[in-house]
């Protein structure tokens, strides 16, 4: 999650209302510490409410990569792999998503999710 949203990327949390407006649903999964799950909700206000569930893996008891977290999202969010996008900055977390089928995007600096959505959202 610091890769993403360290110091606040507003053109993504611009991006991520923008899907929500267009009737997509929006989704957060984070690996997480005991020390995250009361920290970051608190300091990143804007991503709560750019998202539609937020799942932080202390919560789930599972983590990424493991198959089974990004299985339960999907169940939770009544999600097929095939029309799931995932970004993270992490090529284990990636390749883990890979396998279940889900597209999954590598992030590598600030501008890979932008660059991503400005060839889908108009």
């Amino acid at each position: 999650w610091q890769a993403v949203f360290v110091a606040l990327r507003p053109e993504v949390i611009a991006i991520m209302h923008k899907l929500r407006e267009q009737g997509h649903r929006v989704v957060v999964l984070s690996n997480t510490n005991r020390l995250h799950t009361t920290f970051w909700p608190e300091e990143y206000p804007e991503i709560r409410d750019a998202a539609d569930h937020i799942y932080l893996s202390q919560d789930l008891g599972m983590r990424k990569p493991e198959a089974r977290i990004y299985q339960h999202v999907l169940q939770a969010e009544g999600f097929s792999p095939s029309d799931t996008v995932f970004f993270d900055d992490n090529a284990d977390n990636i390749e883990g998503a890979n396998q279940l089928g889900i597209t999954s995007i590598l992030v590598k600096d600030k501008t890979t999710i932008p660059d991503y959505f400005a060839k889908v959202l108009c």
